[in-house]
């Protein structure tokens, strides 16, 4: 029933907007997504389950999030420094996303148990793969890292017009961009994260020779 688990995961959401996750109930949240409890169970088995769910969609949004800016047609420049910046602000505004990206979780979030040893896999596919386990910090900053390279990449190559190679140091730029943009979640300073961005990935006779009208607008 994916409309109820989407439902069900929006309460939960909402819920936790409110209250500490020790102190959402699952009988509140089924009632708020209009469902009975019994559905509730059925979708996620427990409430650990449920946050599971919970966080893994929340990442999963974030990845869709960062191959959109990516695919846009922009300078490849620009695109990490948009990346960059939406990456810090969508961290300031949910919670969950920036315990994801940092690995702290504080005492009003999820943090989701693994799965019991021994425990039926779910019958939800959607299910089955939250409990499968959640990125670790350092694999989302490696999956976006990947997806700029591959973005970037192929960007220079369609300007180009022609087949060229990535210059041998496109992956160090790329994370580069990322944990910069990392850093800015945890301690920002400063106007923002975009001149720094555009310091380490533009600039005379670098790999990425595009430069950011949004930055330099500042």
């Amino acid at each position: 029933m994916p409309a109820a688990r989407e439902s069900l995961l929006n309460a939960a959401l909402a819920a936790l907007g409110e209250l500490p996750w020790s102190g959402v109930r699952m009988a509140d949240v089924a009632g708020a997504a209009g469902v009975s409890r019994q559905t509730l169970y059925n979708e996620f088995g427990s409430k650990d389950g449920l946050a599971r769910a919970l966080v893994r969609r929340e990442a999963d949004r974030y990845l869709r999030g960062v191959e959109r800016l990516l695919a846009q047609r922009t300078e490849p420049a620009e695109r990490l420094v948009s990346l960059a910046e939406w990456t810090v602000g969508e961290a300031r505004t949910r919670p969950l996303l920036r315990a994801l990206l940092t690995g702290c979780w504080g005492e009003r979030l999820p943090v989701p148990r693994p799965v019991r040893r021994g425990a039926a896999p779910s019958v939800v596919p959607a299910q089955r793969r939250a409990d499968a386990g959640l990125p670790a910090p350092a694999e989302l900053l490696a999956a976006v890292r990947d997806r700029s390279r591959a973005a970037v990449g192929h960007a220079r190559r369609s300007r180009e017009g022609r087949a060229i190679d990535d210059p041998a140091d496109l992956p160090q730029r790329c994370e580069l961009a990322v944990r910069l943009a990392l850093s800015w979640v945890i301690a920002p300073a400063g106007d923002g994260v975009a001149q720094l961005v555009l310091g380490t990935v533009g600039g005379a006779g670098a790999a990425l020779s595009a430069t950011s009208p949004r930055a330099a607008d500042r």
